[in-house]
């Protein structure tokens, strides 16, 4: 079958890393099956693990990509949760120390076929595009939450998020105001900032430019270049929920002094759970709102696409159709 895998690590140049070709039929252990991919979206995982984070020498070649929608093997209309928890965990998969992310140890979903635990497997409504729903199982869920789950956030509430433009980014935009929140959004990028309003955004602002209020939370997945002024925007009692350090992990100023005395919260977020993610495609059956699609491609163009996520050309998801 055809696949895009990575069979080396370069993490001066992760495109050299890359390859596209024949790979073998995926294995299918007891309790696993078999997904016919009709559409994968792209994560900066991938590029990651093309740069060798994440990823061991003694897995290669893996397949990469995480998210997927397509069909099982009794023809339904599925989308894929990504995390692979241990068959004896119970509970939030995430928290689970031995859990995974398919292309991690398991053969990932950038293929024309994939193997997955039968548990991973969520319905798909027809209302959304198998494109749409390749979108959600990383970049979707992790906005879904950070806002409903670990923010706890409610209609009514402020958001402010940080670097409109990626994928986790533009859904956080469009989940916030589907679920009644006013939003607020920065970016360095004039263009971004105005797509970010045409997404839902309520207000926007250059990167690090003072907000006219405080606000009830933050979502975070910059990092360094942003960490001191979402601080600085909250409220006291408020929350930064972070899921990423896009920008770099190493802050000048962690602001400890203001997280203490304001009494602020920290929480750390990472994917979601495969009952959350059953909960967000129901979410956007309901309400119509649908993620943003950057663009998408053939399967057989995928380094067109991951050129275009490395230089940070892209606003939305970018999807390969298998």
């Amino acid at each position: 079958m055809f696949a895009v895998y990575a069979e080396s690590f370069s993490s001066d140049d992760p495109l050299s890393a890359l390859s596209t070709g024949e790979r073998p039929e995926p294995e299918v252990p007891e309790g696993w099956t078999t997904i016919t991919v009709k559409a994968a979206s792209l994560n900066h995982h991938d590029l990651f693990s093309l740069r060798g984070v994440g990823l061991k020498q003694e897995a290669l070649p893996m397949i990469l990509g995480c998210d997927a929608a397509g069909l099982d093997e009794d023809g339904n209309e599925v989308v894929v949760h990504a995390v692979v928890s241990d068959p004896a965990w119970t509970g939030d998969e995430t928290l689970d120390p031995r859990r995974s992310l398919l292309s991690e140890r398991y053969q990932g979903t950038l293929a024309e076929r994939v193997a997955v635990p039968r548990a991973n497997v969520v319905p798909k409504p027809s209302s959304l595009s198998f494109e749409e729903a390749a979108c959600l199982p990383t970049a979707w869920l992790t906005a879904y939450r950070m806002l409903f789950g670990q923010g706890e956030l409610k209609a009514g509430d402020t958001v402010l998020v940080q670097g409109a433009g990626g994928g986790v980014a533009t859904a956080l935009i469009t989940l916030a105001r589907a679920g009644g929140l006013k939003v607020l959004a920065t970016s360095r990028d004039e263009t971004k900032r105005s797509r970010a309003l045409e997404l839902g955004a309520h207000e926007v602002y250059e990167s690090n430019e003072r907000l006219p209020g405080k606000v009830d939370a933050v979502m975070e997945t910059v990092g360094r270049a942003t960490w001191s002024h979402s601080v600085r925007s909250l409220r006291p009692g408020g929350k930064i929920v972070i899921s990423g350090t896009t920008s770099g992990p190493k802050v000048d100023d962690a602001e400890l002094t203001r997280i203490f005395f304001l009494q602020l919260s920290v929480i750390g977020s990472t994917m979601g759970t495969r009952a959350e993610l059953a909960s967000l495609v129901q979410m956007l059956d309901a309400t119509g709102a649908r993620p943003l699609i950057d663009r998408t491609l053939p399967l057989t163009d995928a380094r067109e696409g991951f050129s275009a996520m490395l230089e940070g050309d892209i606003f939305g998801k970018i999807v390969f159709t298998a």
